[in-house]
Order: structure tokens, then sequence, then C-alpha cells
């Protein structure tokens, strides 16, 4: 069997699973509210300008939050601001409904740890992959407060025993 002309040049070739996503917006707040215990990477149904406004980095995902109905996912409170230059004869909705594309086993066990476990989608991350806008969800629980406050004083001394270190050396 002759190999493809095309191989050694990458083209024709599957590419490997651990390709690299560019991040556009990160939903820091999720990762103090919630514990987050799976992460899915599902599709978003967009119109043009939205694309073009997400590009131009004029999306919100901080108040956003996943909801199923009639076993399909969808996003609401997810904010574009439409840019002016593009499409003028469109009526621009910023906080419109979005659905979200996973597979129908995906979507049935998420739907099973939501209703069953008590768990939350959560949007996490909005990026990049070959060119395509991917939102990362997350299988989250509720923090409570003490885990809360718990989660800081780890943060504030890590920090402090990074200054440390470094006044140290």
């Amino acid at each position: 069997m002759r190999a493809s002309p095309f191989a050694a040049h990458g083209v024709g070739t599957t590419q490997p699973k651990d390709h690299q996503a560019m991040s556009i917006i990160e939903n820091r707040k999720a990762f103090h509210d919630f514990f987050i215990e799976e992460r899915h990477e599902a599709g978003i149904v967009l119109e043009g300008w939205e694309v073009k406004a997400i590009r131009a980095g004029r999306a919100n995902i901080k108040e956003s939050y996943v909801i199923i109905r009639n076993e399909e996912i969808f996003l609401f409170g997810m904010h574009i601001s439409p840019l002016t230059t593009a499409s003028s004869h469109v009526r621009h909705d910023p906080v419109r409904t979005r659905k979200l594309l996973l597979h129908k086993k995906e979507i049935a066990r998420l739907i099973g740890k939501v209703e069953r476990a008590g768990f939350a989608l959560v949007p996490l991350d909005l990026h990049y992959v070959k060119g395509r806008i991917k939102l990362e969800i997350g299988l989250a629980k509720g923090k409570k407060l003490h885990d809360k406050r718990e989660d800081e004083k780890k943060k504030d001394w890590d920090r402090e025993k990074q200054r440390l270190m470094r006044t140290q050396v």
C-alpha cells in the first residue's frame, strides 16, 4: 500500500486528541462557588454576528448558567455585546438562550447526575478548538461558606510561602 503524498506534510492525517485550546473567557467565579467534579466540552449554536463579537472579545459568561430542557442542554445569561460594524440589519439579542451541542449519551449521563445526585451544570470556559468556539461546562456541587473561607486561607498561605521563598533565595 502506497502512502498518501500529503501524509508527510500532515495533511489528511488524524490529529492527536490532546490539541491545545486557546481560551477566550474563563469563569473564575464558578471555581470560587463550586467544586468541579467533571468537565465536558460542548459546541454552541451561534449566529454570525455573535461569532464576530466573541472573536473581538465582547462576551461574558460570569452570570450565565446551564439548564436541561426536553433532553437538550441550553445556556442562559451569556452576554455577547454586538459589534456596530457586524450586520446592522439584524436585531441583536445579547442574552438570548443558546443551545449547547453534546452527544446523546453525554446528555443522558449529565441528566442523571443533575437530577439524582444534586449536581449543577456550570459554564467554565469559552475557548477555540481548531478555529471553532466551544464551551467547557462543569458538573459541579455548591460550596458552603466555610469551604470558601478554607480555600481563601489556603490561597493566602500559598502566596505567603511563595513570598517567603523569594526573600530567602
